[in-house]
């Protein structure tokens, strides 16, 4: 079974930056896609960012332009780093991936993201 976890959420101020991890139990190669999502109280689960190959990527509206997806499978490693933090970004974000044989989602345990303003 794939295990996803993530690491680096925390408070923050409006403008600040933070960077979230998501270590995968195995190469991060074998997933796609791979990514983030997040869910704020009372809200959906939104896409935040994910890859959909090796070189592509997607990212939703609100985050376009401030958030950053990077991998690292030396590490089965993703990262997102965020810059130009708003509140509206608080959230649990979770990291997600669905294996390429197989088909099998899998999502970690999520880590708060709070953004004061």
């Amino acid at each position: 079974q794939v295990q996803l976890v993530e690491s680096g959420g925390g408070l923050v101020q409006a403008g600040g930056s933070l960077r979230l991890s998501c270590a995968a139990s195995a190469s991060i190669f074998s997933f796609r896609p791979m990514g983030w999502y997040r869910q704020a109280p009372g809200q959906q689960r939104e896409l935040v960012a994910t890859f959909t190959s090796i070189v592509s990527t997607n990212y939703g509206d609100s985050v376009k332009g401030r958030f950053t997806i990077s991998g690292d499978n030396a590490k089965n490693t993703v990262y997102l780093q965020m810059n130009s933090l708003k509140p509206e970004d608080t959230a649990v974000y979770y990291c997600y991936a669905k294996t390429i044989i197989g088909g099998k989602d899998s999502w970690g345990q999520g880590t708060q993201v709070t953004v004061s303003s």
